[in-house]
């Protein structure tokens, strides 16, 4: 993509941004497992949290390929602090924005984009990762209320936000069909949250389990119909999907960088790594598979600001991406020797950050399946 001079503004605001306010603070972000207040203030201020959201609910609804510049550039500085980027204008935000009340979205989404308040999307259970569609978290109707039994588990930011969209099995017996999603407080009673997960990476947004018991809540709380939260979740994981892969993007163009500028000043046998034809090979490879991802995610950010379906082109480019983005984090780790593998030098946790990227919003396994369903589908 041969970016217009709107696009060429917003990554060169982006990116001073992310140099000046998110890059001196990726370590401490590490450390303190969130962002600061302060950054987390200016990054609303911006409409980071909006950039997919019309501006009649907070947001500055400038489209795909702006987000995807957004995350791209944030995601080179601290992956941890584009997590807070992702759910509002995507996984969470999307639901609200396209299914939600009226009043749903000017008392949950509206907050959001003003970074007032914090919101997560629960869909992942521990019995039901790649299989969302068997749900264990139940809600049994109780006349104009629903009493909602069930743990949600690996949900980005729980500990932190002030409510939640559920996901839960109103008709067991319709599988899929009988999944509804509800919008709930973190003060319900029967809601709680576990203990943040240790994890290997992104460890500057903590993510833990969802607890609910014999949570009351009442039918004004559903978001969308009753039913109709399974495809719901699905058509807003297109968007996800994209979003994720610009994020690799910036995870791999970190990683180049650290390698390039490595090799360039570390010396051995009286010569530069860089003069070596086997490592400038290593950098061919990197640079051209981050060139291939590249195009596919703005490939498909333009035609998902098109109004076209992009389902097989989301997968495509967070299947590439992501595997792409740890293969580079790899390569660039390999490159620095031993050094490499320690917590003084970025790339240690580059590569502790892309690692998740295969996993989160659909793994390569289950996006490869979506691929081929498309493909066959198509031809």
């Amino acid at each position: 993509m041969i970016e217009s001079e709107k696009y060429r503004l917003i990554r060169r605001a982006v990116r001073e941004f992310a140099k000046q306010e998110v890059a001196p603070l990726a370590e401490s972000i590490e450390e303190t497992g969130r962002i600061p207040k302060e950054l987390y203030r200016k990054m609303a201020q911006n409409q980071y949290f909006g950039v997919t959201i019309p501006e009649e609910y907070g947001g500055c609804g400038a489209g795909y390929v702006a987000m995807a510049i957004v995350m791209e550039e944030l995601a080179r500085a601290s992956v941890s602090a584009t997590l807070y980027v992702t759910s509002p204008n995507t996984l969470l935000g999307l639901p609200i924005l396209n299914y939600g009340t009226e009043e749903q979205k000017e008392k949950y989404l509206v907050p959001v984009m003003k970074g007032e308040k914090e919101g997560t999307f629960a869909l992942t259970e521990p019995s039901a990762g790649s299989d969302a569609a068997t749900q264990n978290t139940i809600a049994r109707k109780d006349g104009d209320y629903y009493i909602i039994n069930g743990r949600k588990a690996f949900i980005t930011a729980a500990p932190l936000c002030d409510f939640a969209v559920v996901f839960a099995a109103t008709d067991v017996s319709l599988g899929a069909r009988g999944i509804t999603a509800f919008i709930i407080e973190r003060d319900t009673p029967g809601y709680s949250v576990g203990q943040p997960e240790r994890k290997m990476g992104v460890n500057g947004s903590p993510t833990a389990d969802i607890i609910l018991e014999n949570v009351k809540v009442h039918k004004s709380q559903i978001l969308g119909e009753e039913g109709k939260a399974f495809q719901m979740a699905m058509k807003t994981l297109d968007s996800g999907r994209l979003v994720v892969a610009a994020q690799c993007l910036g995870i791999a163009e970190a990683a180049m960088k650290e390698a390039v500028g490595y090799v360039r000043q570390r010396r051995q046998f009286g010569a530069a790594l860089s003069e070596f034809q086997g490592i400038q090979f290593m950098l061919a490879d990197m640079e051209t598979k981050l060139c291939c991802a590249r195009a596919l995610i703005y490939d498909a950010a333009e035609k998902k600001d098109a109004g076209m379906n992009i389902t097989k082109e989301a997968a495509a480019a967070k299947y590439f991406a992501s595997e792409m983005c740890n293969e580079i984090a790899a390569k660039a780790l390999q490159l620095h020797g031993a050094y490499g593998y320690m917590k003084d030098y970025p790339i240690e946790r580059i590569f502790r950050d892309a690692r998740v990227t295969t996993i989160y919003e659909g793994t390569s396994q289950i996006l490869q399946t979506v691929i081929a369903k498309q493909v066959l589908k198509g031809r």
